[in-house]
């Protein structure tokens, strides 16, 4: 498959045909909001360049639990579905999981029936499990990229596939990641890290900069610029993987709040009218299903704090 011809396939976005031969200098010719004329975007680091298979698309599986937080996962879904690619989603079962808000998701796939994906995205989520973790740590064997979103990366870590590199997260996760994943480097201000076929990037509409980045990676910038522009989004954070340095400021500028508990399933903050007890030791949470993971998987989740 030709790189410039990925999206030129898919009969999802028939934009490329559509929008006029403009160079990307013109097409993206203003400066960005909050951006000044003399202000450059900063070089992207140097990251392998991903082969799409000859035939067929590229297959991108999305595992999901209970909580997934919907745009971590829709906003890639989105890039990657109009890219061409091959989005699904897969669960512990077929049974509707409920997301953020109270959506309902059927699941396409089981672990054990999903197909081998070429790309993982990992969600924000509170019912990730033993399962999903094996999955995903098994099928990373053969991903060209497998990604997390937000806290997703807190999932991400679980498999031991992060452990002596480097990761972002939410900003508000940053202090909880780095206290229950200490062989991990916290790189704070980023809107993406890469590692080999590993990518973390930072909370929500990060995950949407680092889908086109993926996808740039498979083809090329202009592609990625062409599929930007289709899709109405101007943000430029995945031209800059250094573009979240104001939410780095904005959390050392933070008053840490004394004593405030933190949830040991998502790793934010949580409420005291939440808890269970676990060998003695109270744990207190950001809501009742993250109390029921939690309380269906103590030890798991005591190990990773």
């Amino acid at each position: 498959m030709n790189r410039r011809n990925l999206l030129k396939s898919s009969a999802t976005l028939g934009f490329a045909s559509a929008i006029p031969a403009l160079t990307a200098a013109k097409l993206f010719a203003g400066p960005a909001a909050g951006q000044t004329k003399n202000e450059k975007i900063q070089p992207m680091p140097a990251a392998s360049r991903l082969t799409p298979p000859a035939d067929g698309k590229i297959p991108v599986a999305f595992p999901i639990s209970n909580g997934a937080v919907i745009i971590d996962f829709c906003g890639p879904w989105e890039v990657f579905q109009a890219a061409g690619f091959q989005v699904y989603t897969v669960g512990e079962s077929l049974k509707p999981v409920r997301a953020s808000g109270g959506m309902q998701i059927i699941p396409n796939y089981t672990f054990e029936t999903a197909p081998a994906p070429k790309v993982i995205v990992i969600p924000a989520q509170n019912g990730a499990t033993k399962a999903m973790t094996d999955w995903i740590r098994t099928s990373s064997k053969n991903t060209d990229v497998t990604m997390s979103v937000c806290t997703g990366a807190f999932v991400l870590a679980r498999t031991g596939l992060l452990s002596g590199k480097s990761a972002t997260t939410f900003h508000e996760a940053f202090d909880s990641f780095e206290a229950a994943f200490p062989d991990v480097k916290v790189i704070r201000g980023a809107r993406f890290v890469e590692n080999g076929n590993l990518a973390t990037s930072g909370g929500l509409s990060s995950g949407i900069d680092l889908a086109i980045r993926v996808v740039e990676r498979y083809s090329d910038r202009e592609t990625a610029e062409k599929l930007a522009f289709a899709l109405e989004y101007q943000g430029k954070g995945w031209m800059d993987a250094n573009s979240n340095q104001v939410y780095a400021k904005f959390v050392s500028e933070m008053k840490p709040v004394q004593g405030q508990p933190i949830c040991p399933v998502c790793g934010m903050a949580a409420l005291r009218s939440i808890s269970s007890v676990y060998k003695g030791k109270a744990y207190y949470f950001c809501n009742q299903e993250d109390k029921q993971t939690f309380d269906a998987s103590s030890e798991e989740f005591v190990k990773a704090s």
